[in-house]
C-alpha cells in the first residue's frame, strides 16, 4: 500500500541552500547566526557565497542551519517524534501547520542558551563518568615524559623495522621474498 506523502507544505521543498541563507541572513545577519548556530563560517569573514560553500561540503551543519530556517525563521512548531531523527528537508510538515513570523532572537538570549547547553553538556559528562572542562587542573595531567613508554630510552622509538623495500616494491621478510603486489599481476597476465 503506497501511502501518499505531501512534502509541498515543508517550507525547505524546492528552495535551494543560498535562497534559504540569504534569507535569514537579511533577517538575523552574521552575529546572530553564529550565536545560535556555532558555526565558525559565520564568524570569520562571513559571506554568503563562503558559507553557502561550507554548507555543501558539510552535512552536519546544512541540517543545523535548515532546522533554524524551520523552527525559528518560520517559526514552525517544533517536530513529532516520529520525524526527529529526518534529516530537515524529509521531514513531512503537517497540511494544519503552515509557517508564521520569524522569532525575535538577540544575543543576550542567545548567551543564556549556550549557558544550557554546556550545564546540560556537563551533566552529560558527570553521568558518563569524566570529568567537566572546568574542574579539569594542569596539576592532574601526568608529566609528557610518562605518557611515551620509549621517551625513558633516551627518545628513541623501540619499534625497529621487521623489513626491507627493494626497488621492484618487494618486501624481504626473514630471508623470503613477498611481492604484495603478485595477486593483482596475476589476474592481468591471463
Amino acid at each position: 500500500m503506497s501511502k501518499d506523502v505531501n512534502y509541498q507544505n515543508n517550507p525547505l521543498h524546492g528552495l535551494n541552500l543560498k535562497t534559504m541563507l540569504t534569507e535569514i541572513v537579511d533577517h538575523y545577519g552574521f552575529e546572530i547566526l553564529h550565536a545560535y548556530l556555532y558555526i565558525h563560517s559565520f564568524k570569520t569573514n562571513p559571506s554568503v557565497d563562503s558559507s553557502v560553500k561550507f554548507l555543501k561540503k558539510t552535512q552536519w551543519a546544512r541540517e543545523k542551519v535548515e532546522a533554524f530556517y524551520l523552527y525559528k525563521f518560520k517559526n514552525l512548531p517544533k517536530v513529532s517524534s516520529d520525524q526527529f531523527e529526518l534529516p530537515p528537508r524529509d521531514r513531512i510538515i503537517p497540511e494544519d501547520q503552515s509557517p508564521g513570523t520569524p522569532c525575535e532572537l538577540s544575543l543576550e538570549d542567545a548567551e543564556v542558551l549556550q549557558q544550557q547547553r554546556k550545564s546540560r553538556a556537563n551533566e552529560y559528562d558527570k553521568l558518563a563518568g569524566r570529568d567537566s572542562p572546568k574542574d579539569w587542573q594542569p596539576s592532574q595531567t601526568k608529566p609528557k615524559t610518562q605518557d611515551k613508554p620509549w621517551s625513558k630510552q633516551g627518545g628513541k622509538s623501540p619499534w625497529k623495522p621487521q623489513a626491507k623495500l627493494t626497488s621492484s616494491a618487494e618486501v624481504k621478510v626473514s630471508g623470503t621474498t613477498l611481492d604484495p603486489w603478485a595477486n593483482s599481476r596475476n589476474k592481468f597476465k591471463s
